[in-house]
C-alpha cells in the first residue's frame, strides 16, 4: 500500500511538473501578434494584422529632448514601410512629458512632424498599469529572449515578421542608426 502511495505521488508531481513546464512555455512562446491595441483614434487593431512585417514599438512623448526623432520615425515609415510597421505608443510616465489628450497628441504629431505611421492611445509601459505590448516586450519569461526596463522616453523594441522578439534599443539610438536599420 505504502508503495502504492509513493508511485501515485510521485507521477502526479511529475505530471504537474510537466504541466507547469507546459504552461511556461506556451507563455514564453506566445507571439506578440497575439497582442491587441487602442489606436489615438480609438480603433481596436490585431498586432496579428502585421505578421509579415517587422514592428518597431516605441515610446514616444511630445515634450521631450528626443521629441525631434518623430520626424526619423516618420521617415523610417516612409522609406521601409514595405517590410515595417511603426508604432508610436504615447506615455507621460517619464518626467510627465506626455500630458497632451489624445486629441492633443495626435494634432501634434501631425502639425510638427506629418506623422503617418500608427500612433496609440496614451500607455503606460511600466509598474501595475503597464501596457501587455510593454508588459511582453520587457520580460524574458513572456518574449522567450530578455528582460529590459524602459528608461525613459523614446525607447524602441524590434520585433520580426513572425512576432518574435528582436532587440532594444535606449532612447539615444536613433530611428534612422545602422545598429536599427541594419535588422531591416
Amino acid at each position: 500500500m505504502k508503495t502504492w502511495i509513493f508511485v501515485t505521488a510521485g507521477i502526479l508531481f511529475i505530471a504537474g511538473v510537466a504541466y507547469s513546464y507546459q504552461k511556461n512555455q506556451n507563455e514564453m512562446e506566445k507571439s506578440i501578434h497575439e497582442y491587441k491595441i487602442t489606436l489615438i483614434d480609438g480603433d481596436e487593431i490585431a498586432l496579428s494584422s502585421f505578421k509579415g512585417k517587422k514592428i518597431l514599438f516605441v515610446n514616444v512623448a511630445s515634450e521631450c529632448g528626443f521629441t525631434p526623432q518623430y520626424a526619423e520615425l516618420e521617415k523610417l515609415h516612409l522609406e521601409h514601410g514595405d517590410k515595417l510597421v511603426v508604432i508610436g505608443m504615447p506615455c507621460n510616465q517619464f518626467g510627465g512629458q506626455e500630458p497632451g489628450t489624445h486629441e492633443e497628441i495626435k494634432a501634434f504629431c501631425q502639425k510638427n512632424y506629418g506623422v503617418t505611421f500608427q500612433i496609440t492611445q496614451k500607455v503606460e509601459v511600466k509598474g501595475p498599469g503597464q501596457h501587455p505590448v510593454f508588459r511582453w516586450l520587457t520580460r524574458k519569461e513572456l518574449n522567450g529572449v530578455e528582460s529590459t526596463t524602459v528608461k525613459w522616453n523614446f525607447q524602441k523594441y524590434m520585433v520580426d515578421e513572425d512576432g518574435e522578439y528582436l532587440e532594444m534599443f535606449l532612447s539615444n539610438v536613433s530611428p534612422l542608426s545602422i545598429k536599427l536599420t541594419g535588422l531591416l
